[in-house]
């Protein structure tokens, strides 16, 4: 994929996604039972911090190095344990501390894939971590479409609408 399509895409995506949490509103982001006992506020910090560990396996990527460790502890090893570490790190932070790290984190996504070399983007290759997915906007938010984007959007539709 070129470059300057991956940045649409992944422009489009993200404005979506803007537009999903303005659906939602700062002030119902904490309300619990979005997804299991999460509210929409943990979720952004979820996927933001799956995203800031995307952002170091591309910035090695772009330096052709191996990614670096992980930032969580090394004895937590299945996803469940890793998302639990993520909450109990990030639940007491506000709304609006979530919303901007989330928005930090899309931006050094940017920059990150800005210095990828064309060639890497060519090849999926060349990202194992892809394994084997083509480089594509959905592709960087599909984990929030496939596992989030459904309970997020059922619970914004038994809410009560907005004046």
């Amino acid at each position: 994929m070129r470059r300057a399509e991956l940045l649409a895409e992944l422009k489009s995506e993200q404005e979506a996604w803007e537009r999903l949490l303005g659906e939602v509103g700062e002030d119902r982001m904490e309300e619990p039972g979005v997804g299991g006992a999460w509210s929409i506020k943990d979720i952004v910090a979820h996927l933001a911090a799956w995203r800031r560990r995307t952002v170091g396996r591309l910035e090695a990527a772009a330096r052709g190095q191996p990614e670096s460790a992980h930032e969580w502890p090394a004895d937590l090893k299945e996803d469940d344990e890793i998302n639990a570490w993520f909450h109990e790190r990030d639940r007491k932070k506000s709304v609006r501390e979530v919303l901007a790290e989330s928005g930090r984190v899309f931006e050094q996504l940017v920059a990150a894939i800005e210095k990828l070399p064309q060639d890497v983007l060519d090849d999926p290759g060349r990202l194992p971590w892809m394994q084997g997915v083509p480089v594509s906007g959905a592709a960087f938010f599909s984990h929030f479409h496939d596992e989030h984007e459904a309970d997020m959007r059922a619970w914004l539709s038994r809410q009560p609408a907005r004046l």
